[in-house]
């Protein structure tokens, strides 16, 4: 067989040439947790992998709320991750042990240094697919010091979701919510916006970023700059009680934490309620709806530190792919949308993204 002569067109994209397949051990490595998800009466429920047609088988038999999931339906997947849900309609479920292990944005699957000629792809994706939106998770704040849930090293393995993140829990007990989310305040105080936060602001300053769509909590994409931020989960900026609806800022909240513990209404004395989505309550319907319709518009989709495994956030790519648009993905592990993808990095978003900012000013 002859050698291909130099100039010859590969018969492979450059990018697949430069991505290793994975091999048993790679995919063994990824420690996904494949058990369905479990109702407190043990009914299996729909699981947090499945794609749109196994979603609908599940609703067909009757143990899903037909039509979208409507609240947070996963014990391993609060605010800075993906929430189980869709606006409008409720998920009667109960919570099972959290999936410590299911999201994997926190953790290298391997250390392949990602090549110059991909980050410059992207940089040309970017540019040249616009609209583009953005979608990030726990990965991209995970280099800001913020611990992810899901990992075997995050917040799950050392707090009981089920006894800390749902709103009966907390009307049960405020006090003891509150200890937990006092020691999360302290770490979201002091975290700062980091390289790939700092990106995204510049490129929609540039206008080649449209909107991120952010699963976290933290505040960190307003804070590097970030001017259209949907927040699907709700956010640390403020607390508010449930019996006045007064509504407290985050830095009030912070001293009356350190005076008190938990931190009283100024109006009624009323123990706050953190303004995150807990289980059990229904996402907010504003900020979700507009997520879908920013992905339905977007040329590209640009996922950055999520492992895409749960819905609703996990539709949101195909969203776009069915309006014609393409999905990118800088995320350290694998997710269920890599094969679809235009482009699919695995790599640090602080080291990605500056690097694709710095492609897109060399080449303006």
């Amino acid at each position: 067989m002859a050698r291909p002569a130099v100039g010859d067109e590969l018969a492979v994209p450059l990018e697949r040439v430069l991505e290793p397949e994975a091999g048993t051990a790679d995919v063994a490595a990824t420690r996904v947790d494949h058990d369905p998800l479990v109702e407190a009466n043990r009914s299996g429920i729909a699981n947090v992998r499945l794609d749109r047609q196994r979603l609908e088988a599940a609703i067909a038999k009757g143990l899903v709320a037909a039509g979208v999931l409507g609240q947070v339906g996963d014990a391993g997947d609060l605010e800075p991750d993906e929430v189980g849900g869709v606006v409008g309609h409720a998920l009667g479920v109960g919570l099972g042990e959290a999936h410590r292990q299911l999201g994997r944005e926190a953790e290298p699957v391997h250390g392949r240094t990602i090549a110059r000629v991909e980050v410059a792809r992207l940089a040309e994706l970017i540019v040249a697919r616009q609209p583009c939106v953005v979608l990030t998770g726990a990965g991209i704040s995970t280099e800001s010091g913020i611990p992810d849930f899901r990992s075997p090293t995050g917040i799950w393995a050392r707090y009981d979701p089920m006894e800390y993140a749902t709103i009966d829990a907390f009307r049960r007990d405020p006090i003891k919510v509150w200890d937990f989310y006092a020691r999360r305040l302290q770490v979201l105080e002091e975290a700062e916006p980091n390289a790939a936060h700092r990106a995204l602001a510049e490129l929609e300053r540039r206008g080649l970023v449209r909107a991120v769509i952010t699963q976290n909590i933290d505040r960190l994409h307003e804070r590097a700059g970030s001017r259209d931020v949907v927040e699907v989960h709700g956010s640390v900026r403020t607390s508010s009680c449930l019996r006045c609806g007064e509504r407290v800022l985050f830095d009030e909240v912070v001293r009356l934490v350190e005076a008190a513990g938990a931190p009283p209404c100024p109006s009624c004395g009323t123990i706050l309620k953190p303004d995150v989505v807990m289980f059990g309550e229904l996402m907010p319907e504003a900020e979700i709806d507009r997520a879908f319709a920013l992905a339905r518009e977007a040329a590209l989709l640009l996922v950055v530190g999520s492992s895409l495994e749960v819905w609703p956030v996990a539709g949101l790519p195909q969203e776009t792919l069915d309006t014609g648009g393409e999905v990118a993905i800088v995320n350290r592990g694998p997710t269920p949308y890599d094969e679809r993808a235009v482009l699919a990095l695995d790599g640090a978003a602080g080291e990605v993204l500056p690097g694709a900012l710095a492609a897109v000013t060399a080449a303006a």
